[in-house]
């Protein structure tokens, strides 16, 4: 029987796994997908519904809530703006578990977290957009070339 086990330890110490957690939802928030194993995603997936909730009610209490939790103030700011308004329907089950295989290494199972309705381009947040170098180069200039022209000429 199973009484009184609460959730998974995950062979971490407590403050290990607040950790953990902590910066799982800020990269679940963040990029809307993760992979991670399945046992951490079948843990994250309660937290991040109740974030999402508390994120809903949008009041003072509930972001120093979220905020002590989260401690990322961009998470904090897109849970109560953004995906308040998106889930603002739907009562619960936020997010899914997609089964992902086995990892190459010690083929540990895979699971990947995502937000339901996702926005598909949260993933690309952090990729910098290429600046055309064709615009920022400038032709060379010939005050270089005459300096060496007359450093050869003093040397000889």
């Amino acid at each position: 029987m199973r009484h009184k086990f609460g959730h998974r330890k995950l062979n971490r110490t407590s403050e290990h796994r607040k950790a953990l957690f902590k910066n799982m939802l800020n990269s679940l928030i963040k990029y809307e997908q993760i992979t991670t194993t399945l046992p951490k995603a079948k843990e994250l997936k309660p937290k991040i519904d109740h974030m999402i909730t508390l994120g809903k009610k949008n009041n003072l209490h509930s972001k120093k809530d979220l905020f002590s939790k989260l401690q990322d103030q961009s998470s904090v700011e897109k849970l109560t703006k953004t995906l308040s308004q998106r889930y603002e329907k739907r009562k619960g089950g936020y997010c899914r578990l997609v089964r992902a295989g086995f990892r190459y290494g010690d083929d540990a199972p895979l699971a990947i977290i995502e937000l339901v309705d996702r926005d598909f381009n949260a993933k690309k947040v952090d990729i910098k957009k290429k600046v055309d170098n064709k615009a920022n180069i400038q032709p060379p200039s010939k005050s270089k070339s005459k300096d060496t022209a007359k450093k050869s000429k003093t040397k000889k």
